[in-house]
């Protein structure tokens, strides 16, 4: 079995920009959800979202080749063996771009300091 690295979170309901310490009364309108960062979030979701669908076929056609009335001859033992490299092929590439989302995601700051001081358009979640 194997774990996930963790996902990046998207903008909370409630989530605020954070404070300057030091500073008595902060702009939020200073403040921008850093889109960057919710493109990292997208990835993680359409990322994982395919390599779970990729993850269940695999794991289905493996449960069916194992089935003794699937195949008859000695080949299928073959075909059985070729299905379990691909799936631990498949966990190692879902380990690989997981976590190179996920680490890309630790290093970006999910809030960008703008230079505008006026209230922000709407930005649809």
């Amino acid at each position: 079995m194997y774990a996930d690295p963790p996902a990046p979170k998207d903008k909370g309901v409630d989530e605020t920009p954070p404070l300057i310490p030091g500073k008595a009364l902060d702009d939020p309108h200073a403040w921008l959800f850093n889109p960057e960062y919710k493109r990292l979030v997208a990835a993680w979701e359409s990322a994982k979202s395919e390599l779970d669908t990729l993850s269940t076929v695999l794991d289905r056609a493996y449960s069916l080749a194992m089935s003794p009335q699937t195949w008859e001859a000695p080949v299928g033992k073959r075909y059985v063996e070729d299905i379990k490299e691909w799936r631990k092929r498949l966990i190692a590439y879902r380990l690989a771009v997981l976590s190179a989302i996920s680490d890309e995601a630790a290093d970006t700051p999910r809030w960008v300091h703008t230079t505008a001081s006026a209230p922000h358009a709407y930005y649809p979640r």
